[in-house]
């Protein structure tokens, strides 16, 4: 029972990252092309984003393979909940 815990835990930490990873992209594409430099909110975020996810990524699985895959799944779930939602906003936005 723990380790269900445990794997349930890592899948949803994987989603936290996922969505701050993929969101943060797109918040950045967002400020980035209204940008006088867009290359620093570009690399900028990059670095930031990785950094976290990778750190994330690290603390989450502590070693364990089991984790890591939860986590990475979680991560992909969230990158096509945040691309869902933005194709939402997209065609929202375009609506007559």
């Amino acid at each position: 029972m723990s380790e269900t815990i445990t794997l349930a835990a890592a899948l949803v930490a994987g989603a936290l990252l996922g969505a701050m990873f993929f969101g943060g992209l797109w918040w950045t594409v967002l400020k980035g092309v209204a940008s006088k430099s867009p290359v620093l909110w570009f690399l900028g975020s990059l670095l930031l984003r990785m950094s976290i996810t990778l750190a994330g990524f690290y603390f989450v699985s502590r070693g364990d393979w089991q984790r890591l895959l939860m986590c990475l799944v979680g991560f992909l779930i969230a990158r096509a909940v945040v691309t869902w939602f933005t194709r939402l906003t997209k065609e929202a936005s375009h609506a007559p």
